[in-house]
């Protein structure tokens, strides 16, 4: 057993990264007094793919290891492991070799996990369970999607930021393939083989003339008892090679009871059975893929869809599923920074596809010429700020490089063709005109560099009403496609424009005190009076705006420069203002709870949710939003007092 000194250096080490820091201090205690540590060379092989699997699994505390795989005889990088890293999962889910070699890219010291260890707290911990399923859903995803990945990087973005993070929520449900093939125990080996290779499956259940499950038959026992075996078999029933009994269960099992089932049983498939048990009828099945890809419920399968759409119906087809994911993850309280960034993936991914689109059908139209001029798609307001998680209306705006004056007519031209074209897919996927008529297809928002310079200028030189208005919306910018260095230009030239007439600031900061919290909420229920949302709640105007204001006037005085939602601006701004730390953390969690909250109500009604009918709001929502109008309130005077706003006329 290694010294009490040495284990108190690991335990400390461990601690540092999840999922052991949800550990209680003795479990981690006894984890630590297992692990072993090991030191490395760089270029020393961990292991190579096809090796058998070790009984541990490696965490690296100091250097690197890169993870790589083999397409077309060229290495494909697949992941780099830092520190707090953790490889080699496999171990601990499967029966089955490595899938990619280990190789150490720099000196470096490796922690090694034992299986049995990691397998009990599995047992025994969820959390823990889930961070593991996610490391093991990487590895599934590494075997069967490296070489699309290698040939087409665009889907990578998206796996590297979501798809780990998807795993982590217990309540998620796996969908089952329901259309399962089947066979009698009687028919022959050969006969099934072709079933199998017709059907392009890799397994088929063996059942009763009631369909009981009595066996199951995988390409894996094909190879292994057919092919390999000296003689023919394949003229024997298929019963003779079938995996038996097979292990059935209920449906309606998450992906942690799967996971939990996966480690127990050390099996891949899973017969659903109307009561659970062998002795009724099958009704699906669940296999190791199903785990990880579970259709309906997995972002990675939309966005592959909306990569490999050809045309506008599929791409309105996936923002559909996108939504009743959406209702998914809302009914099921996973953390709103992951919805929002998940569905954001997926509308800039829809984005993308319709600028492709717009491009290929203007390049076979003929009529107006594509220009050597680069250009770049803006988001702007909520879609900018990452918050579009209902198909509101289109903000939206192209910004290109100045052209030639001789060709700068054809050019404005041919984007603003482009910008008619990509804004009415949009609206065929359900994202509706802007009333405002702010979107790209519009002759104004759609302007080489030197003008939108131009417009952000006037706008901060002269902070009139109007100009200020304009910054609540186009202050909100976010490239999506093309040249995104073009947005960087333009953000840069507006910190400067700012740095040179700081009295826009004040201005900036007065409009964000223009709707002050409904403090008198529950005495007086704050509501509309228009004709159309009579006696309604107004969630965007008097409880989000206020909030989205303040954050985006801090984030431009204090000229942060990345692309932020405004719980990020918020968590941001804990660092950079001083005295903030515990109202950002406070204003963060408000504007999420806002987010749900229209979210839910949208989602009800089939809106936008901005309106909200205050019977509908049970005794806990009104009781957040008044800690919501008290965050509010505190936000507003700290911007107050720091613009000394009491002393700006209007």
């Amino acid at each position: 057993m290694p010294s009490n000194t040495i284990v108190e250096r690991v335990v400390a080490d461990l601690r540092k990264y999840p999922p052991f820091d949800e550990l209680a201090p003795d479990i981690l205690q006894g984890l630590a007094e297992s692990v072993s540590l090991t030191y490395h060379e760089e270029g020393e092989i961990i292991f190579h793919k096809g090796d058998s699997l070790r009984d541990h699994a490696f965490m690296v505390m100091k250097g690197a290891v890169r993870l790589f795989d083999s397409v077309e005889d060229k290495e494909v990088l697949v992941d780099l492991c830092d520190e707090g890293d953790i490889f080699g999962v496999r171990a601990i889910f499967s029966k089955h070799d490595y899938v990619l070699t280990a190789q150490v890219a720099e000196e470096s010291l490796l922690f090694e996990l034992p299986v049995d260890r990691i397998r009990h707290l599995l047992e025994t911990d969820p959390r823990f369970s889930l961070f593991f399923a996610g490391a093991f859903a990487k590895s599934v995803e590494e075997i069967e999607h490296t070489l699309t990945e290698a040939l087409d990087p665009g889907l990578s973005r998206f796996r590297e930021q979501s798809y780990m993070t998807f795993l982590e929520n217990e309540t998620l449900e796996v969908k089952p393939v329901t259309s399962v093939v089947t066979c009698s125990p009687d028919i022959l080996i050969r006969e099934a083989a072709k079933i199998m290779s017709d059907k392009g499956i890799g397994s088929i259940i063996v059942v009763s003339p009631e369909r009981h499950p009595l066996g199951i038959v995988t390409d894996t026992d094909l190879t292994k008892k057919v092919v390999s075996v000296p003689g023919s078999v394949k003229e024997q029933p298929v019963s003779t090679i079938m995996s038996s009994p097979v292990y059935t269960i209920s449906g309606g099992k998450t992906i942690a009871d799967m996971v939990m089932l996966m480690v127990k049983t050390k099996l891949r498939h899973f017969c659903i059975t109307e009561d659970g048990s062998a002795q009724s009828p099958i009704t699906g099945i669940i296999s190791e893929h199903d785990i990880i890809i579970s259709e309906g419920n997995n972002p990675a399968v939309i966005m592959k869809a909306v990569m490999q759409a050809s045309g506008p119906d599929q791409l309105k087809e996936q923002r559909d599923k996108a939504e009743s994911l959406l209702q998914v993850y809302i009914e099921q309280d996973v953390a709103m920074h992951f919805i929002s960034n998940i569905v954001t993936e997926i509308n800039d991914a829809i984005i993308t596809r319709a600028i492709d689109f717009s491009l290929q059908e203007l390049d076979d139209d003929g009529s107006v010429q594509r220009p050597e001029i680069g250009f770049c798609w803006l988001s702007l307001g909520s879609e900018g700020r990452k918050e579009q998680l209902l198909r509101t209306d289109q903000d939206n705006a192209i910004l290109y490089e100045d052209p030639p004056p001789d060709v700068a007519e054809q050019v404005h031209e041919y984007f603003l063709a482009l910008g008619k074209k990509v804004t009415g897919m949009l609206q065929h996927c359900g994202f509706v005109r802007c009333p405002a008529d702010i979107m790209a297809s519009n002759p104004v928002w759609c302007q080489p560099v030197s003008a939108w310079k131009r417009y952000f200028s006037k706008w901060i030189v002269t902070p009139e009403p109007k100009a200020v208005m304009h910054s609540t919306i186009f202050f909100d910018f976010r490239p999506v496609y093309g040249q995104t260095e073009l947005g960087a230009e333009l953000k840069q030239e507006i910190f400067s424009l700012i740095s040179k007439n700081r009295g826009f600031l004040g201005f900036f900061a007065k409009n964000a005190l223009q709707n002050p919290p409904p403090l008198g909420f529950f005495r007086n229920f704050l509501v509309e009076k228009s004709r159309d949302h009579a006696n309604e709640f107004d969630i965007k105007a008097r409880a989000m705006m206020p909030l989205c204001d303040a954050a985006r006037v801090l984030t431009y005085e204090l000229t942060v420069p990345e692309y932020l939602s405004t719980a990020e601006r918020f968590k941001r701004l804990e660092k950079l203002v001083p005295g903030m730390q515990d109202l950002g953390t406070e204003a963060a969690a408000a504007y999420e709870f806002l987010m749900r909250l229209r979210a839910v109500n949208g989602l009800a009604n089939g809106n936008s949710g901005r309106y909200i009918k205050p019977e509908t709001l049970n005794k806990l929502e009104r009781q957040t939003l008044r800690n919501v109008f008290s965050t509010i309130e505190k936000v507003q005077k700290m911007l107050n007092l720091r613009f000394q706003l009491d002393y700006i006329r209007d």
